[in-house]
């Protein structure tokens, strides 16, 4: 059976292989790809965060009977992350490559900080707290 945090852990890779793809189109100068990876890159977060925000967090905390904690500090993060697709993407409207970059850099070191704290301790949490649950939530975020 696949884990909430083997799961969710790979989503976090493909996200961020995507991001990779349109900060280096944006470092290049192709806008044109930048904007469409970009665009890509915010689609496959915003399902992310969704998932998280909509099926693993209430899961998780209706278990543990609190909505305080590491998942509220998790949301807080999304709504910074958010903040920062709104401006990357205006930057990449302006082609404005220093703005692009210097967000681009604040997001990665954000999302590093993020995805660790994800797959080192929540991730754990809902895996071992979930138990036969984490099954079926996995199940349902497939479709």
């Amino acid at each position: 059976m696949p884990s909430i945090n083997a799961t969710m852990s790979g989503d976090h890779r493909a996200c961020d292989a995507r991001f990779a793809t349109a900060e280096g189109a944006a470092a290049s100068g192709d806008w044109t790809q930048a904007a469409a990876e970009f665009a890509a890159f915010r689609d496959a977060m915003e399902r992310h965060l969704k998932l998280e925000e909509e099926a693993l967090f209430p899961a998780f905390e209706k278990h543990t009977g609190s909505a305080a904690g590491p998942t509220e500090a998790m949301r807080m993060e999304h709504a910074e992350m958010r903040d920062l697709f709104e401006r990357l993407a205006a930057a990449a409207e302006a082609r404005d490559g220093d703005e692009f970059l210097g967000l681009a850099e604040t997001l990665n070191l954000l999302m590093q900080q993020h995805n660790m704290k994800e797959e080192q301790v929540l991730y754990v949490l809902m895996d071992e707290s979930l138990g036969s649950e984490a099954e079926s939530l996995l199940a349902a975020l497939a479709h």
